[in-house]
């Protein structure tokens, strides 16, 4: 059995790597700085949660030592210049640093679509940059790139949904905006797949693959999807540029996480879709889900609960 340190192993994506490794038989450390973020995977049993503050380089190297790989899923939606280089950037070259002092080669990465050195948003830009750092980097590399990524719990269909049941209308930056949404228990499973790098055409060392799902959809259309299967559909008011930028930097001002920035803006004004530059999904021996078959599972729907267990017992739709 073979030791695997996960980064982010906490949030919304990792929880699902979790239970996809702890299937495979890994054993996995999962640092947090509060344990009590850690509850959706505390219950495996080779799950060991540490608290620990992974931005400093020293306590970095100590989680890293012992282990046979890691993967990293830190990553955040919003921040200011100096938020974006300590997580995009800073944070993958001290793990680059670590891994080669304690001679751990393996590093599964994920990044997101449309990453690019000169990209519109400083999400795109710092994304990019930590790409190439650990690419420069004498280690046995993945890079997986999803698009937005749904499902039970998630912060996209969910918060529409929700606010179609509070709204009769929407008021929408970035409506024409275009994705290509990719289920969470898909991302997981590339990741899986990546580190088990058996049962493969060719080794997933050294690639890129992009996580992307069959359909390719507008926000706009993303929110009709959340209030159809979720609470009621509402209108969608596309608000012109000016409209949309003034929006996004009120919700800048509100308590908590907005939901849309003006970096999220700047960054939709690139398509977030495959370019099939990369391999995709099917490279990996997955078949997409589409958001339209997932979304009725968690969305409100009855019976959703009972489904969605199918689904990620084995039963694909």
């Amino acid at each position: 059995m073979k030791n695997i340190l996960v980064l982010g192993g906490t949030g919304f994506v990792g929880r699902h790597v979790c239970e996809k490794l702890h299937r495979q038989g890994w054993r996995i450390t999962v640092p947090t700085r509060r344990a009590i973020n850690a509850a959706a995977v505390q219950h495996l049993p080779r799950v060991t949660v540490i608290e620990a503050d992974v931005h400093d380089p020293a306590q970095l190297l100590e989680l890293v030592t012992g282990h046979d790989a890691v993967i990293n899923l830190i990553a955040i939606l919003h921040g200011n210049e100096e938020a974006f280089e300590r997580v995009h950037v800073e944070l993958p070259l001290a793990l680059s640093e670590a891994c080669l002092a304690d001679g751990v080669r393996r590093l599964v990465h994920i990044s997101a679509l449309g990453v690019s050195l000169d990209g519109p948003s400083r999400y795109q830009r710092s994304k990019a940059r930590g790409e190439e750092l650990l690419r420069a980097a004498d280690l046995d590399l993945t890079v997986l790139r999803p698009s937005v990524i749904f499902g039970a719990g998630d912060r996209l269909l969910n918060v529409f949904a929700r606010l179609q049941s509070i709204f009769p209308v929407i008021p929408l930056a970035g409506a024409g905006a275009r994705f290509q949404p990719v289920w969470v228990e898909d991302v997981a499973s590339a990741v899986a797949a990546c580190i088990a790098d058996r049962g493969l055409p060719q080794s997933t060392v050294g690639q890129t693959f992009e996580c992307a799902g069959p359909d390719v959809l507008t926000l706009a259309e993303l929110v009709g999807v959340a209030g159809r299967y979720g609470s009621k559909q509402r209108p969608v008011l596309p608000l012109p540029a000016f409209l949309a930028r003034l929006q996004a930097a009120t919700m800048e001002l509100m308590p908590g996480e907005p939901l849309m920035s003006r970096d999220n803006l700047d960054a939709m004004s690139v398509d977030n879709v495959a370019t099939h530059q990369w391999p995709g999904l099917s490279s990996l021996g997955i078949v997409p889900a589409s958001v339209h078959t997932i979304a009725p599972t968690y969305l409100g729907q009855r019976g959703g609960r009972s489904k969605l267990l199918e689904f990620r017992q084995g039963e694909r739709p």
